[in-house]
């Protein structure tokens, strides 16, 4: 049928073999007032979308299911109650393609935490149908959750932070990160380099915690001041109360002793989660929390307003991700997907790339 019906995506059809992707025409939602549809340029691949076709959160997906919401690419149609992007911008759309926008929740600019949000894909729209990500020609989203991409911004380096970029830029805001704080980010992947990257933009000292001696190069060239190695016994003992926010970045908080990682914290710091592990955290006493009356939490991406905030600061003081493209193609995805599950050399980002290659010149 084709665009603008359905578009052309790449597809888990089978969880077992969740690294094989088979083309194949999805339906979009039917066009709406305020939707805009991007031609796909790139988009990153985020392990969200790993965990997702993997099973590994424990969540039933619904297939042949779409992948991929770090989603960049030309605007080439719009409802007529659209005004923030027009025909032939350049645009992006993240983790969140839809909401009510009339709960309190969206009222109060905390539509990322809205009862009746719409994921960029697998979840379902108000017609019922699927929404399908970004591996694909073509995405229909809400203006809402559309965002035109500032000029100074590289496409392939951006597309990650539609979805990574916020997430961490989010909580490290909403938490106060900036002159006069201290920042340690728990994990040196795809989420803690932009933790290591915004953090520093946001003017705090930043640390990075890793079990990893390998990632204290990487780590200092992205501007942390120090490097902590976890893979000793008593490698907290020289950070006691150090910090004001601990980032963890790192999916496998279930081998970790947190009280370890807490007694860094100053008195009511804050261990704020936005790595998810596949596997229940350790269990834990109360008490871990009062030697220095610290906090555990966790967020989920973040809000239109901290979006257009966190672009415009990487346009403002040239900030890259650290990318890898991919051409976007059944072998291509496989590998992206297959590396990231694999932990194998990811430094930090993978993302999809000549989308013109395989779907064309798209209008």
């Amino acid at each position: 049928m084709g665009y603008p019906e359905t578009t052309d995506a790449f597809a888990v059809t089978d969880i077992k073999n969740w690294s094989d992707f088979t083309r194949k025409d999805l339906p979009l939602k039917k066009f709406d007032e305020h939707d805009v549809d991007i031609a796909i340029d790139a988009c990153g691949v985020c392990a969200s979308d790993v965990h997702t076709i993997t099973g590994g959160w424990g969540e039933e997906i619904p297939l042949p299911l779409c992948v991929g919401h770090e989603v960049i690419g030309k605007v080439v149609k719009v409802g007529s109650k659209v005004k923030n992007v027009k025909v032939g911008d350049r645009a992006g759309v993240g983790a969140q393609i839809g909401a009510d926008l009339t709960c309190d929740n969206c009222k109060a600019d905390q539509e990322n935490y809205c009862p009746n949000s719409v994921d960029t894909y697998g979840a379902k729209h108000t017609d019922g149908t699927v929404a399908q990500g970004g591996y694909s020609s073509h995405i229909r989203a809400h203006d809402y959750f559309t965002f035109k991409i500032p000029d100074g911004l590289d496409t392939n380096l951006a597309a990650p932070m539609l979805c990574a970029g916020l997430t961490t830029y989010s909580p490290l805001k909403r938490l106060g990160a900036g002159k006069g704080k201290k920042v340690a980010i728990v994990g040196l992947g795809g989420l803690g380099h932009f933790g290591v990257l915004w953090a520093n933009a946001l003017g705090a000292e930043t640390y990075v915690i890793s079990h990893s001696a390998s990632k204290k190069d990487d780590a200092l060239k992205l501007g942390a001041k120090d490097f902590i190695l976890t893979n000793k016994e008593g490698w907290a003992e020289p950070w006691k109360f150090q910090f004001d926010i601990i980032l963890n970045c790192a999916d496998a908080t279930d081998k970790f002793n947190l009280p370890d990682y807490f007694s860094t914290l100053k008195v009511n710091g804050y261990f704020h989660m936005v790595g998810f592990p596949d596997k229940p955290l350790p269990q834990i006493m109360a008490q871990a929390f009062a030697p220095n009356g610290c906090y555990m939490g966790a967020s989920h991406i973040g809000n239109r307003p901290e979006m257009e905030e966190m672009l415009e600061l990487a346009a403002k003081q040239n900030i890259k991700s650290w990318v890898e493209t991919i051409d976007i193609s059944e072998k291509g995805i496989k590998e992206a997907v297959t590396r990231v599950y694999n932990n194998d050399n990811v430094r930090f980002r993978f993302t999809l790339t000549g989308y013109d290659k395989i779907f064309g010149k798209r209008a």
